[in-house]
């Protein structure tokens, strides 16, 4: 990924923290010479020394194949909130762009076991569930219920190299930083707003 040095981020704490928040992701491996791309809730785990998402994806989806081959190199992309900036924003003319964060983790993919599986599930419905008033849990589920995993295939991806940019206004003076900030939270969609919070709070 292309980064300029103005928005390049590289403190890692803050990037596994952006990737919690961001946690829906992209895979993208290649089949024959062409992408394959699959779009994925993802966790983010240490193991040691090493860091692995984790993930799940259907039998039936052929991407999962590519994971067995130990040479094939992984893409995984998290996007977080984006939105237009307007050049009437500044008080100086300058050119209308785009603000935004990314981040991209290339690795090597490998398939879990049964067991592996089971537990990364167990995880991923403890984080999205313990929070409502009647949680559906592993513990919880049908037998029946429990069976639909022999229909998904479990991965994990181990992370070699990181790259994040974080496209937002750095470059800019005080004053047209903040004034960014304001119309964007004048703007009606909600991706305007969030990336107007993001911004404030690396003020």
């Amino acid at each position: 990924m292309f980064i300029p040095k103005h928005y390049k981020v590289t403190d890692f704490e803050e990037i596994r923290e952006y990737i919690q928040r961001n946690s829906f992701g992209t895979i993208v491996t290649t089949k024959q010479g062409k992408p394959i791309a699959t779009h994925l809730p993802l966790e983010l785990h240490k193991q040691g020394d090493d860091y692995f998402i984790t993930g799940h994806m259907a039998y039936a989806n052929p991407q999962w194949r590519t994971f067995e081959d130990e040479n094939e190199d992984v893409l995984v992309m998290y996007q977080g909130p984006h939105a237009y900036i307007s050049s009437s924003w500044y008080k100086s003319e300058d050119v209308p762009t785009w603000n935004y964060q990314s981040v991209h983790i290339y690795g090597t993919a490998s398939i879990m076991n049964e067991q592996e599986l089971q537990e990364d599930l167990k995880l991923l419905l403890q984080k999205y569930e313990q929070h409502r008033k009647n949680p559906v849990l592993w513990d919880n589920l049908s037998s029946q219920t429990k069976k639909q995993i022999k229909g998904i295939v479990g991965f994990k991806i181990k992370m070699q190299e990181v790259q994040a940019a974080y496209k937002l206004s750095q470059n800019q003076n005080k004053d047209d930083y903040h004034n960014i900030i304001d119309n964007l939270n004048e703007e009606k969609d909600l991706h305007s707003k969030d990336l107007a919070e993001v911004m404030k709070n690396r003020e």
